[in-house]
């Protein structure tokens, strides 16, 4: 197997590192029709590690078709995992769901189903579209949720959204945009910001995202926040005017993105991604299943920015 890969045909990866030194992976699989993890000691010892599925999609009505990016985190006490489901009576049909674990072994406890996320009592708008792509994070004692959701008909576009969080599975506050696909590297093919991650550092957070169609365009940007500003003011957020990371065509590395962040077992930097590494895909890229996850450490420059450059 080509060494850059760290687990095949995953795509969405996501890699969190518990409080006891474990380390947990989940991601798409290619059918969409689970939800598995897998465990181990150390971050490298995830590429060969058992997966189990702790969750199986519905035969029919939501979560029933497109199980997508799922995202396990410690909130508000327990672990949750938060993913989207499509409806097999209507496969677009797109929406964010969260699962429960009721013990603190997310292997081998038993998890349950916390519905649909919920949004704030006076939101009208959230999550009554395609919606997708959630990731969670804690700031200065408070959990924030940001997602992507379409808007517009016929060729919908789709944003970036945050808000601050109430429980688990509902939202305490009214969604605020805080990107759009603004630049042509956005638009290839559809008109996409998702796959949001956050990582912070030297007083900043930084939150990475994806862009374009799920082919050799699909790209990362990032959005900058003070750790002091309100995260909730899309003003507060300043975007990059270009992809932070891209297809590397020398490499033979096509459509990375997608990413979560986590780190070694020294503490360093690590980002988590999919890419393929064939420029030529066969049939609807969506539907293949070579995105393959892959590591990347993260250093800084000189301004404390995050840097990605893939491995020579």
């Amino acid at each position: 197997m080509d060494e850059r890969i760290f687990i095949a045909q995953r795509a969405d990866p996501f890699v969190t590192r518990a409080e006891d030194g474990t380390y947990y992976f989940t991601a798409s699989v290619p059918a969409y029709d689970g939800i598995v993890l897998r465990n181990a000691e150390t971050l490298e010892g995830l590429r060969n590690a058992p997966e189990k599925e702790i969750w199986h999609k519905h035969k029919s009505g939501p979560m029933s078709v497109h199980i997508w990016a799922p995202e396990l985190h410690r909130t508000f006490g327990k672990w949750h995992i938060y993913f989207a489901g499509g409806d097999i009576n209507d496969i677009w049909k797109i929406r964010p769901y969260v699962l429960e674990c009721l013990g603190d072994d997310p292997i081998r406890d038993p998890w349950i189903e916390l519905g649909p996320m919920k949004a704030a009592a006076e939101d009208e708008f959230s999550f009554t579209q395609f919606s997708l792509d959630a990731t969670v994070f804690r700031h200065r004692g408070e959990w924030y949720y940001v997602w992507a959701e379409k808007v517009g008909s016929g060729k919908q576009i789709s944003n970036l959204y945050i808000a601050k969080m109430e429980s688990a599975n509902r939202l305490k506050t009214v969604q605020e945009l805080i990107t759009t696909p603004d630049y042509e590297w956005e638009r290839h093919g559809f008109w996409v910001n998702e796959g949001p991650a956050v990582i912070k550092h030297a007083g900043k957070i930084y939150l990475t995202y994806s862009a374009s169609d799920t082919g050799p365009a699909y790209c990362m940007g990032m959005l900058t926040a003070s750790e002091e500003s309100d995260l909730l003011d899309p003003a507060s957020w300043q975007k990059s005017g270009r992809p932070v990371l891209a297809s590397n065509e020398k490499l033979g590395i096509y459509g990375p993105g997608h990413n979560s962040f986590t780190v070694d077992e020294n503490g360093n930097p690590v980002m988590v991604f999919h890419a393929r590494t064939e420029k030529e895909i066969v049939g609807d890229p969506l539907y293949n299943p070579n995105r393959h996850a892959m590591l990347m450490p993260v250093t800084w420059d000189k301004n404390g920015a995050p840097v990605f450059r893939f491995r020579q």
